[in-house]
């Protein structure tokens, strides 16, 4: 019913667009009622949208990344922000960029590996990679192009390659830039930089030396402390400017999005948390879909709570619309299933 939305959606976040998914929900109590609309509306593009409420809920959707469930005259809105895939620019092919790329694939970034030598810039060396480009450090910025939600890692094979890439990515407002290198020449390269007049602001934007201090000595260990400063963030725990949280990226199930995208024979229901309080083994914004012949995809947390939301979306399907549910995982709940977490989730259920 929606399938193109979605597509639209995925073609949006695909191609770097911050993209804003708002559905309109008629209520009929205060827990069930019809889906009427999806719309699709773009960051940076909401001159269309009248309400100064639904833009200013708009843009604090994307600040937290949790979706936002507004009432607008006699409907309810549910705002969601999606954002691109973060792309991991590995600027240098050498002994940090290999486990530096693993680690980041592992943990959701889309990584791309650029090198000017052939031996370093290869597929074979680095299978997780996305993209892997052979090209000299002076060209290889017109080929990436980077967006805002790009992360620049610099750890080529020499200081004059080093500079070489921080000032083509000074050009750039990245999400982060960190350059790898002694506390003396990072000292030095920052001196320069002020003579050729680039700003303070931007000169204390380099996280150099990069990586977090945690006494890291390996190309392992380093690679895990450069990932866990882009972890940092990416989730709003770090930023350029503050050292505190200014944005959240927003949990995205692609896979989800994926088959949403699709049209489906067997009748589906999405089901999405739209708020979390506590210790929840998923936040809001996670989704899964459940089909009427018992197949699911996805998890918005397992254990017996989510039994209940698939028995829930059953009957969803099967009368059509959309339904609010609570799951309960704080105290005896939680205990009697196990479980360590203790929260409380509000889940919507839509069928398709």
């Amino acid at each position: 019913m929606f399938e193109n939305v979605y597509n639209d959606l995925l073609n949006d976040v695909t191609n770097g667009k911050d993209s804003v998914l708002i559905t309109t929900l008629q209520p009929i109590d205060e827990r069930k009622g019809t889906i009427l609309e999806k719309r699709l509306l773009h960051r940076y593009s909401l001159e269309n949208e009248d309400s100064e409420k639904i833009k200013e809920k708009i843009h604090h959707t994307f600040e937290t990344g949790k979706p936002n469930l507004v009432s607008s005259n006699d409907h309810l809105l549910l705002i969601e922000a999606y954002t691109p895939k973060p792309r991991l620019i590995i600027l240098g092919g050498g002994h940090i960029a290999k486990p530096l790329c693993e680690f980041a694939s592992k943990v959701g970034f889309s990584v791309v590996v650029a090198d000017d030598r052939p031996t370093f810039a290869n597929t074979n060396r680095f299978p997780e990679a996305s993209e892997v480009l052979c090209q000299s450090f002076e060209r290889i910025f017109d080929l990436l192009n980077p967006r805002d939600s790009d992360f620049i890692v610099i750890v080529t094979r020499g200081h004059r390659h080093d500079g070489i890439c921080l000032r083509k990515a000074l050009s750039y407002t990245p999400a982060y830039i960190g350059m790898i290198g002694s506390k003396r020449r990072v000292k030095a390269m920052k001196e320069q930089l002020v003579t050729e007049g680039y700003s303070k602001d931007r000169i204390e934007g380099i996280n150099s030396p990069i990586g977090l201090e945690i006494g890291a000595v390996t190309p392992e260990e380093i690679a895990i402390s450069i990932i866990a400063q882009c972890i940092g963030f990416r989730r709003g725990a770090i930023t350029k400017e503050s050292g505190k949280s200014k944005s959240y990226s927003p949990e995205f199930d692609n896979e989800v999005i994926w088959e949403m995208a699709k049209k489906s024979e067997i009748p589906r229901a999405l089901i999405t948390i739209i708020s979390s309080k506590g210790s929840v083994p998923r936040k809001a914004g996670a989704k899964m879909i459940s089909w009427l012949d018992g197949r699911v995809l996805g998890s918005i947390g397992g254990g017996c709570s989510e039994a209940g939301i698939l028995s829930s979306a059953r009957d969803v399907i099967l009368t059509k619309g959309y339904k609010i549910e609570q799951v309960d995982l704080t105290g005896d709940v939680a205990e009697e299933e196990g479980m360590v977490c203790g929260g409380l989730l509000e889940v919507l259920i839509e069928a398709f």
